[in-house]
């Protein structure tokens, strides 16, 4: 089957006819009904039914053309974006959890490549989203971090997928708190001396919420806990109820500027930080250019 046996039975379809198809198409109509008779062969039911006006389309065969009408658009949708336009528009994605520090090396990625057109994509979801966008290819590179309580699940969910995990490094655990929090002066902090605030956990779906948490310290009994699902709101409620939120203390620069300082807990499950990329393949230029910024953003705290 070809998509050339696809345009070959659509116009046939809409010509009601092997001649006026054949003379539409610029072929000779003994190679067009050899074509599709080549075709039904292969499919094993008839498309076309031959009358003495023309041809009929068959009960099976308009259910086949429905098919082919839409595999014939995405094909000619390809061609139009990389064989027929001009110049081809430059394209990066990446997906990632609720991490600032990505965020300043996607906008320096932007800032270091800005071609004339291009197409940029930063998904910041849930880390099944992440993994699932790496493996069907429509991100290139994916943001990950775990701790020893779920690095097995996490390596796991990596391999069913083939996927290559690339540690950039670990970091000990640190609270998230507003500048003003009445412990944000503190060098250090217990999670019982914060017992009595909010803790923000980013929500991860039905069915991974705990395994999947890209949190420290996800067996911790906090007293309190707020659930979202945005790195903005978890911003607005740490700011606005003295709560807080568990990470590596990699806030970048956007989260320093909206008031958020970190402290380093004394309970220790250090963080590993890294990324996601499909096992076969060669990452573009840009993705490269993102993980070298990313490696110079891992001194960054505050």
């Amino acid at each position: 089957m070809t998509i050339l046996q696809l345009k070959y039975v659509i116009a046939i379809d809409e010509e009601r006819s092997m001649r006026k198809a054949a003379d539409r198409l610029y072929v000779s109509q003994p190679g067009l009904s050899s074509a599709v008779k080549d075709l039904e062969k292969e499919l094993g039911f008839a498309i076309f039914e031959r009358v003495h006006s023309g041809v009929v389309t068959t009960a099976a065969g308009a259910s086949f053309i429905g098919y082919a009408r839409g595999a014939v658009e995405q094909f000619e949708k390809v061609e139009e974006k990389y064989l027929n336009s001009r110049s081809e528009r430059a394209t990066f994605s990446v997906s990632l959890q609720h991490y600032a520090v990505a965020v300043d090396a996607f906008i320096d990625t932007v800032k270091a490549f800005d071609p004339e057109e291009y197409q940029f994509y930063i998904r910041e979801t849930q880390t099944s989203q992440v993994i699932e966008d790496v493996k069907t290819m429509k991100s290139e590179v994916g943001l990950i971090a775990f701790s020893d309580f779920n690095k097995r699940i996490f390596k796991k969910a990596f391999s069913d997928a083939s996927l290559k995990f690339h540690e950039i490094f670990k970091r000990d655990t640190y609270a998230y708190l507003a500048r003003c929090h009445p412990l944000a002066d503190r060098k250090e902090v217990s999670l019982e001396e914060l017992q009595d605030y909010p803790c923000i956990i980013f929500t991860q779906g039905d069915n991974t919420s705990f395994y999947y948490r890209e949190e420290a310290l996800a067996t911790y009994d906090y007293r309190k806990i707020i659930h979202v699902n945005e790195r903005a709101t978890s911003v607005e409620m740490i700011n606005g109820l003295n709560a807080y939120a568990v990470g590596a203390g990699m806030l970048g620069i956007s989260a320093s500027a909206s008031g958020i300082h970190s402290v380093k807990l004394k309970e220790e499950e250090p963080l590993t930080f890294g990324y996601i990329t499909r096992k076969s393949g060669e990452l573009s230029d840009m993705a490269k250019y993102f993980i070298s910024r990313l490696e110079n953003y891992k001194d960054f705290q505050v």
